[in-house]
């Protein structure tokens, strides 16, 4: 039963980001609240023990796209605080597996300065276009997701095989989507990413599967 729910999870996405390269907005808001429901029930079956941090970080996802269909501040930041809830719940689903005496410090300080450094680099390079009562809620956004990555980092060095290693894959495309939905948001060059709403989508729906996926084969 597990693959006719990811199978309906694939067919459900690409038929979303179909519509979101040809950034038809009415037909996207159809298909999203159906994407992470999918991927929920996929995780439901296909999971051994069931963990339901997990599960409830797929379900504050799921409620963070929904909020995003509308249009407007109030709503944008209903589903960023839905979306905050998702990353720490992630933080909690990675941390059983962490030793953290395994972890490679000269590899995970520069990887924190990185990820830190480009939260607050994309928040002040927007500075001027977002209301000033935002700005440090999505610095806070970004640096909560940021250490998401870090966590799934140090689970990766920690287990050292192929379950975490998808794991974080999908921690630095959900990364990667964050960045790109506040560019493409908030930056007055609205070409500069390229098929703006097919990029945050596809990265996001990468980062959500890869993540779900790569726990499941720990």
């Amino acid at each position: 039963m597990q693959y006719v729910f990811l199978s309906l999870f694939v067919i459900v996405s690409v038929i979303h980001l179909i519509d979101s390269w040809r950034d038809n907005a009415k037909r996207r808001a159809y298909t999203k609240p159906f994407l992470l429901i999918l991927l929920l029930l996929f995780y439901f079956f296909a999971a051994k023990e069931i963990s339901w941090v997990l599960a409830a970080a797929l379900l504050f996802s799921w409620l963070g796209d929904v909020l995003l269909i509308p249009k407007g501040t109030p709503w944008f930041i209903a589903g960023g605080i839905a979306f905050l809830v998702s990353h720490i719940l992630f933080i909690f689903a990675y941390l059983p597996a962490i030793r953290w005496e395994r972890a490679v410090w000269w590899i995970l300080i520069p990887a924190a300065l990185l990820y830190y450094g480009i939260s607050v680099t994309v928040t002040l390079k927007l500075k001027g276009n977002i209301p000033v009562a935002m700005i440090v809620p999505m610095i806070l956004y970004l640096l909560a997701n940021s250490t998401m990555n870090l966590a799934a980092l140090t689970q990766l060095m920690t287990l050292r095989n192929a379950g975490a290693a998808v794991a974080y894959a999908g921690a630095v495309f959900f990364f990667i989507s964050d960045c790109t939905l506040y560019l493409v948001r908030y930056h007055t060059n609205k070409n500069l990413i390229f098929k703006k709403h097919f990029t945050v989508m596809l990265t996001y729906l990468l980062g959500e599967c890869l993540i779900t996926v790569g726990l499941l084969m720990i």
